[in-house]
């Protein structure tokens, strides 16, 4: 599998958008289900820093038909990204091929964008939608887990907040390269060596990823644990699987937010890829091939 676009199942999988509307704005879920299904399914979120990223992007799009493939129907959410104008202070990456801030901004066209809390909402709505609908795929309403990478990742952590709060916790978290703090913890020594070393445009500085934040609270406080659910309280969480990649200069938040899951009783697994922050969209990376096979595992409880 290694080094393939995607598996054969995969690549035929057919999909179905379905449009829904949440905190007062539009928007659309994809569905990718599993041809053999094993009961399980996951709400997905692509990442883009809160400003771009769509459904088309590997992320999301192979994720879900890898994951599929494995036997989880998986259900990818097209949520309202925040505003763009942040996106003049993103340098251009010094990478031949990778595209431009501006080329990923222009991806989602002229759609409505708004702030916190709406994108939040809307996982939540699509979690409802998916426990609604998951006996027609085969899976299981009690099996539902809610997952996202980057940016997609905070998403989904806050949803699973509002869900416990709410009384119908997903099944399952599944955060990956996650930007869970609003002020992501410092690196230590041999992260800060890594960071030095990375191509421009590859990071997240402290600068960048402040701006990103308060761009996407769009006012709101940096404290609801809504937002950044980081440095809350985590208790009743169900079981998560926190997913790092080592050369990221996201990756204290992910480890520490596992940290605060354990010390809050709950069942967390931690897993550092060897691998640059992204890696889900570089098709048939060795790092995204492992962990489609874990998240799929970790889904269907084979842990």
């Amino acid at each position: 599998m290694i080094g393939c676009l995607m598996t054969d199942n995969a690549a035929t999988i057919e999909t179905s958008d379905t449009a829904l509307r949440a905190a007062d704005h539009d928007f659309t879920v994809r569905t990718y289900p599993a041809p053999t299904p094993n009961g399980t399914m996951l709400v997905w979120a692509h990442g883009g820093a809160f400003v771009f990223g769509e459904l088309a992007m590997p992320e999301a799009d192979l994720t879900a038909r890898e994951l599929a493939a494995r036997g989880t129907t998986v259900v990818s959410v097209d949520y309202t990204l925040a505003p763009g104008e942040v996106i003049s202070l993103l340098p251009a990456p010094d990478i031949e091929g990778m595209p431009t801030p501006e080329q990923l901004i222009a991806v989602g066209g002229d759609r409505p964008r708004a702030p916190f809390p709406v994108a939040s909402l809307q996982l939540v709505a699509a979690f409802d939608w998916a426990q609604q609908n998951a006996a027609r795929f085969g899976a299981d309403p009690l099996r539902v887990g809610i997952g996202g990478a980057s940016a997609g990742g905070n998403l989904a952590g806050g949803a699973a907040l509002r869900l416990r709060d709410r009384g119908t916790s997903p099944a399952r978290t599944v955060l990956v390269y996650p930007v869970l703090h609003a002020t992501v913890p410092a690196p230590d020594a041999e992260l800060a060596a890594i960071i030095a070393q990375l191509p421009a445009g590859m990071g997240f500085p402290p600068e960048i990823t402040k701006a990103l934040n308060e761009n996407y609270l769009g006012g709101h406080s940096a404290a609801d644990p809504y937002a950044f659910p980081g440095g809350h309280d985590l208790t009743g969480l169900t079981p998560t699987l926190v997913i790092t990649a080592h050369q990221d200069e996201l990756r204290p938040s992910g480890e520490a937010y596992a940290a605060e899951l354990e010390v809050a009783g709950v069942v967390a697994q931690l897993v550092d890829e060897p691998n640059m922050h992204g890696f889900l969209n570089a098709p048939g990376d060795p790092s995204a091939v492992r962990s489609y096979d874990r998240i799929a595992a970790f889904l269907a409880d084979e842990v």
